[in-house]
């Protein structure tokens, strides 16, 4: 039942955001799809109360459960982003909005954007951490806990490889093509008399 309700949260997550951005750029009413983008919250709530009762019901303490903590972990340290990226291009392409800016490509300020990518899952590993923890306090027996602490180690080790990665664009950053720097210099002007 749990993997079945993150399917349909994340189905909704997308539902809800395609229903927000129509109404606010087709439809024209702005007030109406920010509601509609606002309710995303909902849906991990709901996640969030099932898989507390699920336990509480005498659930035993499996995957789907650690499976719902990430979830939520990431929706809350990604999810903003994500809506925040679609609605800028939602924008531009319905609402004659400017196009949005891309991330960087090169150097140390794509190194800054992987970072504060990467900070999104530092917070979705810390949520999800939180929640297991809950989980784990809330059963109270040590000898059914052992999955939900096993994502806990899932969560941090996601987080760990996702900070190697960002930190490569530190330590490595990436040089734009000869072609393009020289593109994105200012032309010389030549005065004739």
């Amino acid at each position: 039942m749990i993997v079945t309700l993150i399917v349909t949260c994340e189905v909704g997550f997308w539902v809800l955001l395609a229903a927000g951005l129509a109404t606010r750029y087709l439809l024209k009413m702005p007030r109406a799809g920010m509601a509609l983008l606002l309710c995303e919250p909902l849906l991990e709530v709901v996640l969030l109360v099932v898989t507390a009762l699920d336990l509480k019901n005498g659930g035993e303490p499996s995957w789907k459960h650690g499976l719902a903590a990430l979830y939520i972990g990431y929706t809350v340290g990604h999810g903003h982003r994500t809506i925040t990226w679609l609605d800028g291009h939602a924008a531009h392409r319905f609402g004659g909005a400017p196009p949005p800016v891309k991330p960087p490509r090169y150097g140390m300020a794509r190194a800054k954007h992987e970072g504060k990518v990467w900070t999104g899952t530092l917070i979705a590993a810390a949520v999800a951490t939180g929640l297991l923890q809950l989980a784990v306090w809330y059963v109270d027996d040590p000898s059914r806990t052992g999955p939900l602490q096993s994502w806990m180690y899932v969560a941090w080790r996601t987080a760990g490889i996702h900070g190697l990665i960002a930190l490569t664009y530190t330590i490595w950053p990436k040089k734009a093509p000869a072609a393009e720097a020289t593109s994105d210099r200012e032309p010389v002007r030549v005065e004739r008399r």
